[in-house]
């Protein structure tokens, strides 16, 4: 028996990009295209009809703009969203808003070589299908939005963990799982530093509207960077791997070129590899929900020179791929939901767990 293919609702008001996605995504014999929308009042009325399970959805369309459609769909009728998106600071930015109204993953319009990058963007926009197809979206039906109340941490622990670094990897759901952890920690919290699979251009605009929501610093890492208390340092997307380097009494953020590992660049096993080998047991890592294994080996690593480890919990995940993996090879030491990660990795600093 096979299995069913993936059915799929394309959103966009360009009639050319319809039919270039229509075509391109037809090509992998596990997509179905069921149908195409030039606006989201046709896509409501085509989501009832055809009962897609994944949409794809440009941000920027005349009548209601992605976002608003997502706000409105997704309490009703949560669906896999997949953002098809120009790679400008405007579109970065409606598609961070969009994944905070509930999508799970973005691929970027190619902006110039359009030939050699329509190729690549439609290889990018079947494989994030895929993946969305996969993912948990259940939690937005009547979402309700709560306010997320910075934890409090005893002075004593902050005065001897000036020397601590916490790690968190994630993948697909993370930029909204990031947000909600980070909301939460007080400004004097130990450095912080993140790779969040993202396309290049995206990472800047992501820390910046962390920076606004946060009492901790937030930026995108450069070279060179301090990782100090205060500070979240947000892994660049790209082509650059992103490692932790000791020199003399302090932790720097190391950026080079690199190739991909575990499939991405930056990737979550080469900055928790760098975590063990040079704050070993300072380290905190965790790790969010997301696709793959990227991490599960460096989070091992990490627990092995002492540091210690959580990973989000099923229930609370989007994809519950490498939280999963780096329990089930030992990196991780528990599961635990995301509303609780912030009191464990206080409770670590203060040496209650």
């Amino acid at each position: 028996m096979h299995p069913r293919r993936i059915k799929v609702l394309i959103v966009d008001d360009s009639a050319l990009v319809r039919e270039i996605l229509s075509k391109g995504l037809a090509l992998d014999k596990d997509l179905e295209i069921v149908g195409t929308a030039s606006d989201p009042f046709v896509a409501r009325d085509k989501i009832i009809e055809l009962r897609p399970d994944v949409l794809t959805l440009d941000v920027e369309m005349p009548k209601m703009d992605g976002v608003e459609f997502l706000r409105r769909l997704m309490p009703q009728h949560p669906l896999p969203v997949v953002i098809v998106s120009a790679l400008t600071k405007k579109g970065a930015q409606i598609t961070l808003e969009a994944f905070e109204a509930g999508a799970v993953e973005v691929v970027t319009k190619p902006s110039s070589d359009v030939a050699r990058g329509l190729s690549s963007m439609l290889n990018d926009l079947r494989a994030k299908i895929k993946i969305a197809a996969a993912t948990n979206v259940s939690a937005w039906k009547l979402n309700k939005k709560q306010a997320d109340t910075i934890v409090k941490i005893n002075r004593e622990a902050l005065a001897e963990s000036t020397d601590k670094v916490i790690a968190i990897g994630a993948s697909t759901g993370g930029t909204e799982a990031i947000r909600k952890i980070l909301k939460t920690f007080p400004a004097s919290m130990p450095g912080v530093v993140i790779v969040q699979h993202m396309p290049a251009g995206f990472t800047a605009h992501f820390a910046e509207s962390l920076n606004k929501d946060c009492a901790m610093e937030v930026k995108e890492a450069s070279h060179g960077d301090r990782i100090m208390p205060g500070r979240v340092l947000v892994a660049p997307g790209g082509d650059m791997q992103f490692r932790i380097l000791r020199s003399g009494g302090i932790y720097i953020a190391d950026l080079k070129p690199g190739e991909k590992v575990c499939g991405h660049c930056p990737s979550v096993e080469v900055m928790f590899e760098s975590a063990a080998k040079y704050v070993g047991a300072n380290a905190i890592g965790v790790i969010l929900t997301g696709m793959g294994s990227d991490g599960a080996s460096g989070m091992l690593a990490m627990r092995q020179a002492g540091a210690r480890t959580l990973a989000q919990n099923e229930e609370s995940s989007v994809v519950f791929g490498m939280p999963k993996v780096a329990y089930e090879r030992g990196g991780a030491e528990k599961l635990v939901p995301l509303s609780d990660i912030t009191t464990r990795v206080i409770a670590i600093l203060e040496g209650r767990e």
